[in-house]
């Protein structure tokens, strides 16, 4: 079969799993959903129980992945191409891996990364109609098919998100002081570019059921935390089993 005709679903779902005693999960959805916020207090209640906790970013969570995310994310670069765009994506997460998430995994650690390969599969897949193919592709090749154990993926509103990511960025800008880089690139686009990537990530969790868990973003902070520590605390208790079988 050539490579091109290799599903979407086949190209993520196949990738042979590194044997690893951590746990992964990722954090997705649309810019000003309350990411941030819920993978921090996520963090807290995991370490409250005992657990070794890794927190990261993407693009960053390295010093080469943060420069590469002030050329993704600052205003300035509106002229980037979307292939240029998604491989810069890539470098930061190649390297986030080798040099963040892959050890840490093996140390045993519980990593919260805030976005991964599931973003640009959204955003540049679907908000900038590149298609899943190329996105998933370069995830085999670059990231070694390294699956979350979990996506925890933070559905809401597309105007509301947007706002809210845009009146942020204001509020850093004027933080900053002017000349300063800012991070608005993307909140520049349009509405039916967001609905695109929201479309993206309802079709990434209807492909892979197992894997991404949909939380309603919509409600108090306090109540979609409790969904996501529930949802976490059932993944954890699966891995837990799995372990005691083999």
């Amino acid at each position: 079969m050539k490579a091109r005709e290799v599903s979407a679903n086949r190209c993520y779902d196949a990738s042979v799993r590194p044997s690893r005693p951590g746990m992964f999960i990722t954090f997705e959805g649309l810019d000003g959903c309350g990411k941030s916020t819920q993978l921090e207090k996520l963090a807290g209640a995991l370490r409250a129980q005992g657990h070794k906790v890794v927190t990261t970013r993407e693009p960053g969570g390295t010093e080469i992945g943060d420069r590469i995310r002030s050329l993704l994310l600052n205003s300035r670069t509106l002229g980037l191409d979307s292939r240029s765009e998604l491989a810069l994506m890539f470098a930061s997460r190649a390297q986030h891996i080798a040099e963040v998430i892959g050890p840490a995994l093996r140390a045993g650690s519980i990593v919260l990364c805030d976005r991964f390969t599931d973003s640009s599969e959204a955003y540049q897949g679907g908000g900038r109609q590149l298609g899943s193919e190329p996105v998933l592709a370069l995830h085999q090749i670059l990231c070694g098919g390294l699956k979350p154990d979990l996506t925890i993926w933070m559905d809401s509103d597309v105007a509301a998100s947007v706002a809210r990511a845009r009146r942020r960025n204001r509020s850093r800008a004027g933080r900053n002081g002017a000349g300063k880089a800012d991070e608005s690139r993307f909140e520049r686009e349009s509405r039916d570019f967001f609905q695109r990537v929201r479309n993206a990530y309802a079709a990434i969790a209807q492909r892979e059921r197992q894997r991404v868990v949909r939380v309603n973003a919509r409600r108090s902070i306090t109540a979609v935390h409790h969904d996501i520590v529930m949802a976490v605390e059932k993944r954890l208790e699966l891995n837990a089993a799995h372990l005691g079988k083999s």
